[in-house]
């Protein structure tokens, strides 16, 4: 005969169930202030060397981990996007809280990517905590439809800019719009 729920489940998952159930129980706006979204450039818009610029990007996950957020959204594309993406991913052995959500702009949007980089998504869209599919098919405002999706769910945007007009401009704009904080690295 079972005494106790333990006995079943041991203490470590009953913690994951208890959490996860108030979890649940956030309202979004609960959930929202705990949330960092990333934008940034593709390799080709960064101007600094890239190793420098993910050196950055970590500091400020971390420095964002330290104020509190523990749920991070990355747009999954190529670049400032897949760079926070692995980086959350490696950090969750240091901090086993923190989570990862990819906004997907559509299904099969890195088919025509070079192989290094499809395999990195595929890799980041594995082991997601949650995947957001944005649409379901390509369309011609997909992209800041998926932007404006990450800063409408998160309370803080971490950016990587070059200070060009670009969709990373656009994000950092509607961010400001909506009284959202950047933190920008120089690209």
């Amino acid at each position: 005969m079972i005494q106790n729920p333990q006995d079943i489940l041991g203490p470590g998952a009953l913690a994951k169930k208890a959490e996860k159930k108030q979890r649940a129980a956030l309202s979004e706006e609960e959930k929202r202030r705990h949330r960092c979204c990333f934008t940034g450039h593709r390799p080709q818009g960064i101007t600094r060397p890239l190793d420098d610029v993910k050196v950055d990007l970590e500091n400020m996950i971390m420095m964002a981990i330290q104020e509190g957020y523990t749920t991070f959204v990355t747009g999954m594309c190529i670049g400032v996007d897949i760079w926070a993406g692995e980086i959350v991913q490696r950090l969750k052995s240091q901090y086993p809280g923190i989570r990862l959500i990819a906004a997907v702009p559509y299904p099969g949007f890195p088919d025509r990517w070079p192989p290094e980089w499809k395999n990195k998504y595929d890799r980041l869209l594995k082991n997601a905590d949650a995947v957001r599919i944005i649409s379901p098919e390509y369309e011609d405002q997909v992209f800041q439809i998926r932007n404006e999706w990450m800063v409408d769910h998160s309370a803080k945007v971490i950016a990587v800019s070059n200070g060009r007009k670009s969709g990373t401009q656009n994000t950092i704009a509607y961010a400001r719009k909506k009284r959202i904080p950047v933190a920008t690295i120089k690209a």
